[in-house]
């Protein structure tokens, strides 16, 4: 299965590519929104992870254009952040198979999160 993350913090990127190529995931990067979605478009990945405080097209404006064009799209989107507030769940919550992931990030959870989703039908 092949992950794309999305951040703009490299240690935050390098921890979870490693944590994820341990668990025998492929791992593809980018670091803002505009680069993830050029990727995306080019070959989608399973699962997408993105930060959403990012400079550029952020999290919030990634996530809103993948719907936008991709209304049928069939891979989960995990939302990384430490803003938990209800402005930032809303907008999550209108986005079909979107979810959030709480900062910081604890690696068993996160391969657990994971999981979960792949379960699904």
């Amino acid at each position: 299965m092949r992950i794309l993350i999305v951040d703009d913090e490299p240690h935050v990127m390098r921890v979870l590519t490693l944590c994820l190529r341990r668990e025998g995931y492929e791992v593809d990067s980018a670091s803002d929104g505009a680069a993830a979605l050029t990727r995306i478009r080019s070959q989608p990945p399973d699962f997408l992870i993105t930060d959403i405080s990012m400079p550029g097209m952020n999290g919030e404006q990634l996530c809103r254009a993948i719907h936008a064009e991709f209304p049928q799209r069939r891979f989960p989107i995990l939302v990384m952040t430490s803003m938990t507030g209800c402005e930032n769940r809303e907008w999550a919550s209108r986005i079909p198979n979107t979810d959030f992931l709480e900062k910081p990030l604890s690696p068993r959870n996160l391969i657990a999160r994971l999981a979960g989703f792949a379960a699904r039908p």
